[in-house]
């Protein structure tokens, strides 16, 4: 017997009753909302808590242009990666790391590991700088 699933995706497969994905991993399960509920507390986390003292640095007109500006290249940055979800071969990027793998290769995985890494390393730093100045 198949599962609602397996009729109206065929590339989906059941297998001992959990759904697979056509290339061997667990079928993702996310709909609208808990995408929604994800991106509003990732922008909630750090970018709400800071908005107002950006605004009050900034002035009202040049702080909306660049909140506006930022938008927009968010917005760009999130349709390209949506766009690579699936390299050419069909086989699924479930990582940064996947999607620079297909499309570039090589040296410059590497080059974009280093890179992804040391954003990490430098935002951390940064945050534990401001909790601490927020602290005192």
């Amino acid at each position: 017997m198949k599962s609602f699933d397996t009729v109206h995706n065929p590339s989906a497969v059941e297998y001992c009753g959990a759904n697979f994905d056509d290339d061997g991993r667990e079928k993702r399960t996310g709909t609208l909302m808990t995408a929604s509920a994800h991106i509003i507390t990732a922008v909630v986390g750090s970018g709400v808590l800071s908005l107002a003292w950006a605004i009050a640095q900034l002035g009202w007109v040049a702080g909306i242009v660049i909140l506006v500006t930022f938008a927009v290249i968010n917005y760009y940055t999130s349709t390209m990666l949506a766009d690579c979800y699936r390299s050419d071969t069909g086989t699924r990027n479930c990582t940064y790391m996947d999607v620079v793998r297909a499309y570039l290769g090589g040296r410059k995985v590497q080059l974009c590991g280093l890179a992804q890494y040391g954003c990490f390393v430098g935002v951390t730093i940064g945050y534990t700088i401001t909790s601490s100045i927020s602290l005192v």
